[in-house]
């Protein structure tokens, strides 16, 4: 009598195979509500501001619609001018924000190296960064001129502090007993430096570098603001001097864009870079 078999067949297997990853993207929305959080209050806001402006007497040349608002913003995108500026300004931006991170990363390295360089240079540099960047914006164009140069120095100087911050506590925050252990094994201090501190160190710069590229953009436009003949900034007094409300919000949605995506290409380089830390990162800020 030929015997049963009792396994499952492979067509009964299918069903089982497919269920697992329908219950991982179940999981997935539950473990991050995020994803359908952030869309949705998006969607709600603009609704809101869209179809309330009206029923709330509030004119059009205050606050647009939205609507008026996506329109600008697609006529801008056809307009040549409209993308001049944006390579000005990015440039400029992104130039600033080379010099800040590099002089951050080798001041900050220096400076966490040796303790009374720290004491002695760290009060200048808090002291400094007190100092509102738009008071000083007015001496960068004195001092260098209504080029590009003051802007990228503006833009520097704004991303420069944050990015020293994160740097200085990252090497700061390596491991003591790796460290201790290293120096009893007879390792060198670049040894240590590039074994110990370095790795400890890169989730706290690149929380730096997320905030400075940010802030860089936001020096370019500061500098734009005081003298400039070109460059977002300089787009968006002009829309305010010719009193192009609509066109003023697309110059700002444009600069949301840049400053989102700025912050998409940190994160990115992070994951690449830093990859064996995959939550989320520290830092100072």
């Amino acid at each position: 009598m030929a015997s049963l078999n009792t396994a499952p067949s492979k067509p009964d297997a299918a069903p089982a195979a497919t269920a697992a990853p329908r219950r991982r993207r179940r999981l997935d929305l539950h473990e991050r509500p995020e994803l359908i959080l952030v869309p949705a209050v998006f969607v709600v806001v603009v609704l809101a501001w869209q179809f309330l402006t009206v029923p709330l007497g509030i004119k059009e040349y205050v606050l647009p619609r939205p609507t008026q608002i996506l329109d600008a913003f697609v006529a801008q995108l056809g307009s040549p001018a409209f993308w001049s500026n944006v390579r000005v300004t990015v440039t400029e931006a992104l130039t600033g924000f080379v010099i800040a991170a590099v002089g951050a990363v080798l001041v900050g390295t220096f400076v966490a190296q040796v303790r009374v360089v720290e004491r002695t240079v760290m009060p200048y540099v808090v002291a400094i960064q007190t100092i509102p960047k738009v008071a000083i914006a007015p001496l960068m164009v004195v001092w260098f001129g209504f080029g590009a140069e003051s802007k990228i120095i503006m833009a520097a100087v704004i991303a420069f502090f944050p990015v020293l911050v994160n740097v200085i506590a990252g090497l700061k925050s390596a491991d003591a007993d790796k460290v201790e252990m290293l120096t009893s094994f007879g390792a060198s201090k670049f040894q240590i430096f590039r074994m110990v501190r370095l790795p400890s160190a890169l989730p706290f710069i690149f929380a730096g570098l997320d905030i400075g590229v940010v802030f860089s953009i936001l020096g370019a436009i500061v500098g734009e603001f005081i003298g400039a003949k070109e460059g977002l900034g300089y787009q968006l007094l002009q829309a305010n001097y010719n009193f192009d409300i609509p066109g003023l919000f697309a110059v700002l949605l444009a600069l949301s864009v840049l400053g989102i995506v700025a912050h998409l290409i940190v994160r990115y380089a992070n994951r690449r870079i830093v990859f064996w830390n995959s939550g989320d990162r520290g830092g100072a800020h």
